[in-house]
C-alpha cells in the first residue's frame, strides 16, 4: 500500500511538471510566464540582434536639392524672376576682361537648373564690365535682364521672340577693336532688356533710364573681339539660343565678371 501510494505521488508530481512545460511553451496558458522578449518589446525593435525599447525609427529624407545656377551666388540669383525657366549664364573671366563663356540652362521643378547647351566662348566689352553703365565707358552692364525681342539682317531662325528682319537695317561694316571685321555681327541679334522698352525691335533706341546710361546692349554674333557693351558668340549659338528661347519661360540673362556673379 506504501509503495502503491508513493508510485501515485510521483506520477501526480511529473504529470503536474510536463502541464507547466507545456504552457511555457505555448505562451498563451493562464498563468504563464510571458517570455523574456515578449517582455522587452516586438522584434522588430531589435538593434543588432538584442531585444530593445520600442522606438520610432529615424526618418531621412533622401528628396534632392535643386541646383543653382554654377558660380551664382545669392544676391543675384535673387534678382531672377521667380517665373524664369530659362537662363542664359555669361560669365566673364574677370571684371576688367573681355573674354567670357556662355552657358544656356532651363529649370527643371525637380533638378533645378539644368544646363541645356553646351558652353560657348564668347566676348564682352573691351574694358570688362561695370555695375553702373554709361555711354562710352565700354563695359558691359552686370545683372539679370529679360530677353523679349530678336532681329537680324538674315531671316528668322525659327524663333518665338518677336523678330525684326531688317537686311538693311542690321548691316554694320568698318573693324574692331583688334582690326577685324565686324561683317555678319548682327546677322542676329537678341536684345538685352537693359535701359529699354520691352516688346519693341532691338533697334529702338528708346532709353527709359536716360541716353547717359547706354543702351543697345545686345547678344550678337561674334566678330573675334571685344565689343563696346554688348555680348559676342558664335553663328551656331546665336541659332540655337533663338530657336530655343521661348516667351512663355520668361527667359533672362544673367551676366557679369565672375566674382560679382558670386555674390
Amino acid at each position: 500500500m506504501r509503495i502503491a501510494r508513493r508510485r501515485g505521488t510521483i506520477a501526480a508530481v511529473l504529470l503536474a511538471a510536463s502541464a507547466t512545460l507545456l504552457a511555457g511553451c505555448a505562451g498563451s496558458a493562464a498563468g504563464a510566464r510571458p517570455s523574456r522578449v515578449a517582455d522587452q518589446g516586438p522584434l522588430s525593435t531589435q538593434v543588432g540582434g538584442r531585444a530593445g525599447r520600442s522606438a520610432p525609427l529615424p526618418v531621412t529624407s533622401h528628396a534632392p536639392v535643386p541646383a543653382a545656377l554654377p558660380g551664382v551666388g545669392p544676391r543675384t540669383l535673387a534678382e531672377i524672376p521667380a517665373g524664369a525657366r530659362q537662363a542664359v549664364l555669361v560669365t566673364g573671366d574677370g571684371r576688367d576682361s573681355a573674354n567670357s563663356k556662355v552657358t544656356f540652362y532651363r529649370y527643371d521643378d525637380t533638378a533645378g537648373w539644368v544646363p541645356a547647351a553646351a558652353t560657348w566662348q564668347a566676348h564682352n566689352a573691351l574694358r570688362g564690365w561695370t555695375d553702373d553703365h554709361h555711354t562710352g565707358d565700354l563695359r558691359s552692364p552686370i545683372g539679370v535682364f529679360t530677353l523679349t525681342d530678336a532681329g537680324g539682317r538674315l531671316t528668322d531662325p525659327g524663333t518665338k521672340l518677336s523678330y525684326d528682319h531688317a537686311p538693311i537695317g542690321f548691316t554694320v561694316g568698318g573693324t574692331g577693336f583688334h582690326g577685324e571685321s565686324l561683317r555678319g555681327a548682327f546677322d542676329y541679334v537678341i536684345a538685352i532688356n537693359y535701359n529699354r522698352e520691352p516688346g519693341t525691335s532691338p533697334r529702338d533706341w528708346t532709353r527709359p533710364l536716360g541716353d547717359s546710361r547706354g543702351g543697345g546692349i545686345w547678344l550678337h554674333v561674334d566678330h573675334g573681339g571685344p565689343t563696346q557693351g554688348c555680348v559676342s558668340l558664335p553663328p551656331t549659338a546665336m541659332k540655337t539660343l533663338l530657336r530655343t528661347l521661348n516667351p512663355a519661360q520668361h527667359p533672362v540673362v544673367v551676366m557679369g565678371d565672375a566674382a560679382d556673379l558670386a555674390r
